[in-house]
């Protein structure tokens, strides 16, 4: 959708852009789920916390709004994309984010890493490195990350790490051969696709944010095509309502029709591709039990494992592990 199409139909800004922006999110059974576990993984201040999901799932936006909540308690985060890199180059990234020299060999670069997180904890700050496209990563790189959390002061731990990847990351980490980072894994959650229901929510949520007021109109079934053609996957909704709305704004339409949804569809069929299950759901994944740090981490534990699915429940867990962090950020161990 072209800046035409945001003009017509009177819109603050683009309802749909491709780039993650937490503004946007969206917060659907899964993505609710799937934070939960985040936080559940970052009380514990130490490990490794894993996130995988599709090409598109909403990956990034979750942790767009991570780091927007977290900007507010005293931690220092450091953020690497990832292709197919070494080790060395990883540390290398890893070192430059934390503010460490980013030259020298494995040795000065380990070096400056550890002093960088030492400096920080003197000034009671927690250390998170989010590692984006982990799935990349080779197994060089990822027991590199695992010896980054042996590095501690005393009995606390000075980094915790957040991988995210897609599906292929979880099937590295099950291998024989990375069993000592596995056990390391607090918490993992796979993001599955939106249900028929959280597409058609999805959808207005996002157009509300930009300041729609139900001008253009969703015909009645659109939405219904849209998951089908999606498979619930944010990005391609996105993409497809997109060019909905401009085909809508070239034909100065004030509805959005089921042909329409159905030709602009077959026109991005070849690009779409093929998806994944569209009955996929959010799962939390068990790579390894962990002992919690402190009776209120095993409690929060016991409240997970024991949660139904009603969506205020998480809202609640994920609110009482903000005010859990709040308390111990900076001031005392869990």
């Amino acid at each position: 959708m072209n800046a035409m199409g945001t003009e017509y139909y009177g819109f603050r800004e683009h309802p749909f852009q491709m780039t993650p922006d937490a503004r946007f999110f969206f917060a659907s059974t899964i993505h609710r789920r799937a934070y939960a576990h985040l936080m559940f993984g970052l009380a514990q201040r130490e490990g490794f916390v894993v996130i995988t999901g599709e090409v598109g799932a909403g990956k990034t936006t979750l942790i767009e709004r991570l780091c927007g909540e977290l900007s507010t308690l005293n931690f220092a985060i450091a953020r690497v994309v990832t292709t197919r890199i070494t080790e060395n180059d990883l540390l290398s990234l890893v070192a430059d984010a934390f503010g460490a020299p980013a030259e020298g060999n494995k040795a000065t670069l380990l070096r400056g890493i550890t002093a960088a997180l030492h400096a920080g904890a003197t000034g009671q700050r927690r250390h998170l490195l989010i590692v984006d496209e982990a799935q990349g990563l080779p197994e060089s790189a990822l027991e590199e990350l695992r010896m980054l959390s042996n590095i501690t002061n005393g009995e606390k731990a000075l980094l915790q790490t957040v991988l995210l990847g897609q599906p292929q990351l979880r099937r590295t980490l099950a291998r024989p051969s990375l069993d000592q980072l596995r056990q390391r894994v607090l918490a993992s959650y796979h993001l599955g696709s939106l249900s028929r229901e959280e597409t058609r929510d999805y959808v207005l949520h996002r157009m509300r944010a930009v300041g729609w007021d139900g001008h253009p109109a969703w015909q009645d079934g659109t939405l219904d095509l849209v998951h089908r053609f999606t498979d619930g996957i944010p990005r391609r909704v996105n993409r497809l309502c997109s060019r909905v709305l401009l085909g809508g704004a070239l034909e100065q339409s004030a509805e959005l029709t089921v042909p329409m949804v159905e030709a602009t569809a077959m026109e991005l069929e070849d690009d779409l591709g093929h998806t994944a299950d569209p009955g996929a759901v959010g799962t939390a994944v068990a790579l390894a039990p962990a002992a919690a740090s402190s009776d209120a981490i095993r409690q929060l534990t016991e409240r997970l494992d024991a949660l139904d699915r009603r969506t205020k429940n998480y809202d609640a867990l994920v609110s009482r592990i903000l005010h859990l962090l709040a308390d111990v950020s900076g001031h005392r161990a869990t």
